[in-house]
């Protein structure tokens, strides 16, 4: 447990001072009006990287020896710690649907040619028009495959039952 809380105390104190580096070395604006989807990206993708680098590969480095480790205790004294329970039936998935709009939401974006444009210029308008685009957009792509396998499936049962 102290590992994980360490981890996570490291994750934001690398946030934090990422944030204030991306906005001296000129990675991004210190004004959030000024920011663009283009900052944004980079921003993230920055991010990501030295998240990685200063807390997810020690994380999964500590997490491999910790599992070697606990691998090799015998069965008997795995039972002393009182780690074995009754399993959750708890899931925690949705997290692509985000990922997915946001990447299709940049997608809208850069087609439409404001991806250098200061985000705080954008109308209401065109960011509902764009999220109601992308909604058809997904609709379609995930839509029109589950009609082809829809009709194949009540062709498929009209044929047997004929």
């Amino acid at each position: 447990m102290a590992a994980v809380v360490s981890a996570v105390v490291g994750a934001v104190a690398v946030f934090w001072w990422f944030t204030g580096n991306a906005q001296s070395t000129g990675l991004v604006p210190s004004t959030l009006a000024l920011w663009t989807m283009a900052n944004v990206v980079l921003f993230v993708l920055h991010l990501i990287f030295w998240e990685l680098i200063l807390i997810g590969i020690p994380s999964a480095i500590g997490a491999v020896i910790g599992w070697q480790w606990w691998s090799r205790i015998p069965y008997d004294e795995k039972k002393g710690y009182h780690l074995f329970g009754k399993g959750s039936r708890t899931s925690r998935g949705s997290g692509g649907v985000s990922l997915l709009l946001f990447v299709a939401f940049a997608v809208k974006v850069y087609v439409d040619g404001n991806w250098n444009v200061a985000i705080s210029t954008w109308k209401l308008d065109y960011v509902v028009g764009s999220m109601i685009t992308i909604l058809i957009w997904i609709a379609a792509i995930i839509g029109i495959p589950l009609l082809i396998g829809l009709v194949w499936w009540i062709h498929r049962e009209a044929t047997k039952k004929a």
